[in-house]
């Protein structure tokens, strides 16, 4: 403590989370602001309780970073059942459907895997945080009043079938996704059972990867209580985006808001966000293109 009696101000940067299951994503985030010692926690892509794996967690200005790296791309592993639709799309939910997949072949399997990937048209789960006028869908849901989403434009990378099991009437598929942001891993469970006319959900699913963040990265909350460390704000942006090295005086005007000649961006200006350094090698600011100028998407020194 301070000698005003006062905890000194957390440090800037990202937590690489390994999710327990059972918890929330905000379960997760109000444990990190006690570790951290500051509500300005926040984090990247939403995990559903019964999922477990990589969550991205932005600790005070590394919150900036958290909206970029929420549209980077996603893998996954997780295993299917076939035979049993729920109304979650997933096994926290009440079982609405049942249909034998005795009869469902791996040729058959795996060519209705192929139909789900590259870029499809994904209707989310009606049990998802997505706002409906300004409710979410799923406070609907539970009150009875499911809505219709509206298809959305998904790139499903990679799909593919790691292992199958039959149980009687059902089939459990292990499957590894690669995919788009946005992209709901139940609804291809959904998809998959109701292509194959069986029904299906959602049984496991673990993130493996956020960007360029992975489960080796990844923390349990058992050992961030033990020993609470950030990847610091330069090091995390330096990882997850372009490098843009400024001059001085190129830092000098991002560090107040200026633009610059989308020149600066080099041969991929609409590639996305640029992480900007000064010659100091602090982090100025994210850059974006937009009307051919480099425009400061979010800056970070004062």
């Amino acid at each position: 403590m301070t000698q005003a009696g006062r905890r000194p101000p957390a440090a800037s940067g990202l937590v690489i989370v390994d999710k327990p299951s059972g918890q929330t994503s905000h379960d997760v985030v109000a444990q990190i602001r006690r570790l951290a010692g500051t509500r300005r926690v926040g984090h990247a892509g939403t995990l559903d309780p019964m999922a477990t794996g990589v969550l991205v967690v932005g600790v005070e200005k590394a919150t900036r970073l958290l909206g970029y790296l929420t549209l980077a791309e996603k893998e996954y592993t997780g295993t299917i059942r076939l035979g049993q639709a729920t109304d979650t799309d997933d096994a926290d939910g009440e079982t609405i459907a049942e249909t034998s997949a005795a009869g469902v072949t791996e040729p058959a399997l795996r060519a209705a895997v192929t139909a789900l990937t590259g870029e499809i048209q994904q209707v989310p789960p009606g049990f998802s945080a997505i706002k409906v006028a300004g409710q979410r869908a799923y406070r609907l849901a539970r009150e009875g009043a499911a809505p219709q989403l509206a298809p959305r434009t998904v790139t499903v990378r990679s799909f593919t079938i790691q292992a199958v099991r039959r149980l009687s009437d059902l089939l459990d598929a292990d499957v590894a996704v690669t995919c788009s942001s946005g992209t709901y891993i139940r609804a291809l469970a959904r998809d998959l059972g109701a292509a194959l006319g069986v029904g299906g959900h959602l049984t496991v699913l673990r993130r493996t990867r956020v960007g360029p963040y992975g489960t080796g990265q990844a923390r349990t909350l058992e050992q961030l209580a033990a020993s609470f460390t950030v990847i610091p704000l330069a090091d995390a942006a330096d990882v997850a985006f372009r490098r843009l090295n400024l001059t001085e005086e190129q830092a000098r005007l991002v560090a107040h808001g200026r633009r610059l000649p989308s020149a600066v961006l080099g041969d991929e200006p609409g590639a996305g966000p640029v992480a900007a350094f000064a010659p100091d090698g602090s982090l100025v600011a994210l850059l974006g293109e937009e009307a051919g100028q480099a425009r400061p998407l979010a800056v970070f020194v004062p």
